[in-house]
């Protein structure tokens, strides 16, 4: 797939076209993703009852993420039930979740902010080129399931369980690196406890 995806979605010149590939770059959004959780960190306020609140919607998010990570073989099977029933991309939603999990926990305004923006930059475009990406590769399969299933936030909660496949520890938590994530957003997480409450 290489790293320039925006070559497959837009073809803009000078600016543009230099924030159309970083709006694309994969490793980009998961790098800055990754930092934000530290800077939600570095930036929180005191307030006890807000970060374990932020800490349980972190946790929600991480799990789902661990959850989805174990029953996708990307690119060669289209997955439909369990998280893929109630949303297109629960990996994103996972990712929502964590980040939104520890700016809550931070407290601060200018990372929410922060946050915010680097949602809104990166993922309509990751939606896009994945959803581009998997009805190339499905084809019709791909839009008969996408059709009433939203992209990242369920709007509905008609749950169907996993008949294609079952969890696999190995895929999610070696193959897709949801341990390492679990131990790096972990850290994170004492680390901001004992910046703002200890």
């Amino acid at each position: 797939m290489g790293n320039n995806r925006s070559e497959r979605m837009e073809n803009r010149k000078g600016l543009a076209g230099l924030v159309d590939r970083l709006r694309y770059h994969e490793a980009s959004r998961q790098g800055f993703g990754f930092l934000l959780v530290l800077v939600c960190t570095l930036f929180a306020v005191p307030g006890e009852s807000r970060i374990i609140a932020g800490f349980v919607l972190a946790a929600m998010g991480q799990g789902w993420r661990i959850y989805a990570a174990g029953v996708i073989y990307k690119n060669t099977q289209l997955a439909t039930t369990g998280a893929y029933s109630l949303v297109r991309h629960p990996l994103y939603l996972g990712n929502f979740l964590i980040l939104a999990g520890f700016t809550l926990a931070s407290g601060d305004l200018i990372v929410a902010l922060v946050v915010l923006f680097f949602f809104l930059f990166y993922y309509p475009a990751a939606i896009r080129y994945e959803d581009s990406k998997l009805e190339r590769i499905f084809g019709d399969d791909w839009r008969a399931w996408s059709s009433n299933i939203p992209a990242m936030f369920p709007s509905r909660l008609k749950w169907r369980a996993n008949t294609e496949t079952e969890w696999n520890t190995r895929q999610s938590l070696i193959r897709h690196g949801e341990l390492l994530y679990s131990i790096y957003m972990t850290g994170c997480a004492i680390w901001l406890w004992y910046q703002a409450v200890a």
